[in-house]
């Protein structure tokens, strides 16, 4: 299977490397970045979920990519799109999502890259709509998803089905986009 690069001016989206791997643990063990996640992942759970990711990438040619900086060649997180296995109130569906080091924040390389992953999901993939969930309080995301042009669904909030009712977490919130959509 084909494996894609997407590029846009300042990112590239790409298959996983073992270099990789070092700074995916750092990030997937701060605090700050894993805030809106159930716990840090230890270097072991980093590692399966890169495997796991490029798994997906060598199956179907697409997935949640590694994220390089162009100028520096450095990796700064995952982000892509992900067809959800779960049983989740609007499955079966395809989600973006991404994970980026603390450092990379504000500098707008989320809705960078997620505007070419909508695009390939969109052009590429044949795509009808694309979805994006995250924990009420995550606001920084919220924000990510209203630059892409996602809106939300506020009658699709969900408890989260990973998360026992009552977990600060457990609420989340659903954005949509289709193909459709103006630009």
């Amino acid at each position: 299977m084909e494996q894609v690069i997407i590029q846009t001016a300042r990112l590239r989206l790409r298959p996983w490397r073992p270099e990789d791997r070092a700074p995916f643990q750092a990030l997937n063990a701060d605090p700050r970045v894993m805030a809106f996640f159930p716990s840090i992942l230890s270097a072991a759970e980093s590692d399966a979920l890169a495997e796991r990711c490029q798994g997906l990438i060598e199956q179907q040619g697409w997935g949640f990519w590694a994220v390089e900086c162009k100028a520096t060649q450095a990796f700064i997180g995952l982000l892509g799109l992900h067809a959800q296995p779960q049983a989740l109130p609007f499955s079966p569906c395809v989600e973006i999502g991404w994970r980026l080091a603390h450092d990379c924040w504000g500098r707008g390389y989320a809705s960078e890259g997620a505007t070419a992953a909508l695009r390939f999901g969109f052009d590429r993939l044949g795509l009808g709509e694309i979805v994006a969930f995250t924990a009420v309080g995550n606001l920084r995301s919220r924000a990510v998803m209203a630059r892409i042009g996602m809106r939300e669904d506020s009658a699709a909030g969900f408890g989260h089905p990973s998360l026992p009712a009552g977990h600060p977490l457990h609420r989340h919130c659903l954005y949509r986009i289709s193909a459709t959509a103006p630009a």
